[in-house]
């Protein structure tokens, strides 16, 4: 069928433009990078994602759902993949420094907020905003669980001393990437990440089993 408009049929008013609902959460995902989620209005996210107040609750419930939603897609888009990758390394010291060498190349992501929006987000909620609170402390734990649960391997395997505290240097190595999160957002090379990102092997190498 062709795409042109025949002169005798009046055009459509008002017909809605297909709503892509992943590059809306992207715009979302910048305009509370950039303000913080309590500073965002409504008024704000609805330019951004090109819909009208009504169609943002429609399609999202509220401003702290779309907000948790698109947290959501962030973490599924540009994380997932790599805290899979850390896992299923079998060698502690590869696993530790390619997590945190993509890391880096995420947090200077063109196509995303630069800075990790867990981390950064959590600066501007209050204990008001219970919901988005108990989220963000939620993920920002998974984290630390994660890689706790990646340095216990590394000990059972005997790549790690046994006595090591894997839940002191995961909280550690978080707080590295947390950093490193804050350093993207106040527009940190990517270089110099990659650069700070090196030193979280060397947070390794006391705990290393001197049998590697």
């Amino acid at each position: 069928m062709s795409d042109s408009i025949s002169p005798s049929v009046p055009r459509s008013k008002g017909r809605p433009r297909a709503f892509d609902r992943d590059q809306a959460l992207l715009r979302a995902l910048a305009v509370f990078w950039k303000r913080g989620y309590e500073p965002a209005s409504v008024t704000e996210l609805c330019s951004a994602m090109g819909i009208n107040p009504p169609s943002l609750y429609a399609a999202f419930g509220n401003k702290a759902k779309l907000f948790l939603e698109a947290v959501a897609h962030y973490e599924t888009t540009f994380w997932d993949a790599t805290w899979e990758r850390m896992g299923s390394e079998p060698d502690i010291v590869c696993a530790i420094r390619e997590f945190f060498h993509t890391s880096a190349s995420i947090l200077t992501e063109p196509l995303a907020p630069c800075g990790c929006m867990v981390v950064l987000a959590a600066v501007n909620v209050s204990e008001d905003a219970g919901e988005v609170t108990a989220a963000l402390k939620a993920l920002r734990q998974e984290g630390r669980d994660y890689l706790q649960q990646r340095l216990d391997c590394a000990v059972e395997a005997g790549q790690l001393k046994p006595q090591t505290n894997t839940r002191i240097l995961a909280a550690a190595l978080n707080t590295l990437l947390e950093g490193m999160s804050l350093q993207a957002h106040d527009a940190a090379s990517r270089e110099d990440l990659q650069g700070i990102a090196a030193t979280a092997v060397a947070m390794l190498a006391p705990s290393l089993a001197e049998s590697r």
